[in-house]
């Protein structure tokens, strides 16, 4: 398991289906076996990666051509039946209302949800565009980047972004300062405004210390200490000025998932060993480990300074409190689901039935920590709390596995309580959808992306909502109108979008090496 696990690389297990995967780990065993040729057998599997590169290119461009083609048709069809009726007009807006097609930018009716605002098409979403002089481009990694930037303040002054690779041949995380006000525009690679966070020393097996997650302490509501997982199963937390403080291990497996607490006194990070660990800061020792599931370990999240939650490809949902040997409340209700999971082929190529696994991607508290909502691959997302064993609500509405989720920063016990709390979700469906988390009703449902959606990001007044999709684009959508105010297109698939916390700055980081740090204003 371990050794098929160490020919991929963390964009193949994100973005490659199993066939493709597979193929891949027979082809690089093969490779292996055959070492007394090495250079012919790079040399050809050079020719072999490089034809499926351009082959999957020419796909690409024919599909995005066709989408093309079908956009502008749609756009010519209301037209054409203007001109032909119109005595109709009113009809037909009303219609493009209720029927609008999910490949149109803007917003789908949930059918019991509020009235929807008008659709805005491709073409009018092109007068949302954010400009180039609007955008700061960070540049500096060598390989892939994958998921993770983040705003912090440092010292009360200078506002700090980092990002982090989750590909090979780099194994460094970077801390970028940004300037106050607006951006300049253009690219920012010097090496002045750049800490470069280097987990590897001389010449090892790189890929075993790429970065796979982060978490900054923000305990004083500044940024303090900043923590990485990598693929060799350690932490380690460095200081704001670059300076690795210490690395903790004990994990056997890569780190998956990473997250202080509020106080800012324990790091939990969860592993593809199982397990999930909290550690002691201040004495740089762990504290406990934590032995419940029977599957990889994928996300954690605190419910306080002392409890938290943990999901597993296992399907099972765990809420801890450090010094108890067993969970205080065990969540059981997604299920084994019959389509391909996220992560399920991660560790296991040898061909099992894919309808063992529904693993649950994601799990996050509300605000106050009252409500958990989680999401798995067995298309649904779920509401629990700790007053019952079963979800308080099913939200049934995606037609793909989901992705991520989130909460707005809004309701009872936030700074915005007279503003509705909502749940956020993301899905290989390409949508975003918003939940009435009272009722357990679909509010809205974004139909703006052409691919899936990985990342979601709320404002920190709860009034915007930011989407990133592997179809290159960032929307920002107004959670009053339902519609999409502000987009932007990279050069590559969105793996995370964040905003600092005035709310004036967005960054999103894209799969081609870069992070793009984007002024919004309305």
């Amino acid at each position: 398991m371990d050794e098929d696990f160490s020919f991929l690389q963390p964009m193949d297990l994100i973005t490659k289906d199993v066939c493709e995967l597979r193929q891949m780990v027979k082809e690089k065993k093969k490779n292996l076996n055959g070492d007394r040729d090495k250079e012919n057998d790079v040399d050809r599997g050079h020719e072999i990666e490089h034809g499926r590169v351009k082959e999957k290119e020419r796909l690409d461009r024919e599909k995005e051509r066709e989408r093309d083609k079908e956009r502008v048709e749609n756009e010519k069809e209301p037209e054409k039946q203007h001109e032909s009726h119109p005595d109709k007009e009113m009809l037909t807006v009303q219609e493009e209302k209720v029927n609008s097609k999910p490949e149109e930018n803007g917003v789908l009716q949930g059918e019991k949800g509020p009235e929807p605002m008008d659709i805005a098409t491709t073409s009018a979403s092109e007068s949302f565009e954010i400009p180039n002089s609007d955008v700061t481009i960070l540049e500096g990694h060598t390989s892939e980047c994958n998921h993770a930037c983040r705003f912090v303040h440092v010292h009360g002054v200078q506002q700090v972004l980092f990002w982090h690779l989750g590909g090979s041949g780099d194994s460094t995380a970077r801390i970028w300062t940004i300037a106050d006000g607006t951006s300049k525009g253009g690219a920012q690679n010097g090496p002045l405004n750049v800490l470069v966070l280097k987990h590897v020393k001389g010449r090892t097996n790189e890929k075993s210390k790429d970065v796979t997650t982060l978490d900054w302490n923000v305990s004083s509501g500044e940024g303090t200490l900043l923590a990485t997982g990598s693929y060799d199963g350690q932490a380690r937390i460095w200081s704001t000025n670059g300076d690795l403080k210490c690395t903790l291990s004990k994990h056997k497996g890569p780190i998956f998932s990473l997250k202080w607490n509020k106080k800012g006194d324990y790091l939990l990070t969860g592993s593809c060993d199982k397990t999930a660990i909290v550690w002691d800061v201040k004495t740089e020792e762990w504290k406990q480990q934590f032995e419940f599931h029977s599957g990889p370990t994928l996300d954690v999240d605190w419910r306080n300074n002392v409890s938290f939650a943990t999901s597993s490809t296992d399907n099972m949902i765990y809420v801890c409190k450090i010094g108890e040997n067993r969970p205080i409340k065990t969540f059981a209700g997604h299920q084994s689901c019959q389509i391909c999971g996220l992560l399920y082929f991660k560790f296991n190529l040898s061909g099992m039935p894919n309808s063992k696994m529904g693993e649950v991607n994601c799990v996050k508290w509300d605000p106050t920590g009252s409500l958990l909502a989680s999401c798995s691959d067995d298309v649904t997302a779920k509401i629990w709390n700790m007053k019952q064993d079963k979800y308080v609500h099913d939200l049934r509405e995606h037609s793909k596995e989901i992705y991520t989720i989130r909460w707005s920063p809004t309701g009872s016990g936030t700074n915005n309580p007279n503003q509705q709390l909502i749940l956020a979700s993301a899905s290989f469906d390409s949508t975003v959808k918003l939940w009435d988390v009272e009722l357990g009703k679909l509010l809205y449902s974004l139909n703006g992306h052409r691919e899936p959606v990985y990342s979601l990001a709320f404002s920190p007044t709860g009034e915007y909502l930011a989407s990133g999709s592997l179809d290159k684009s960032m929307h920002i959508w107004s959670l009053k109108e339902g519609k999409i105010v502000k987009t932007y297109t990279g050069n590559g698939g969105i793996f995370e979008v964040c905003w600092n916390k005035e709310g004036d700055k967005i960054a999103a980081c894209f799969a081609n090496h870069t992070v793009c740090v984007l002024d919004f204003r309305m």
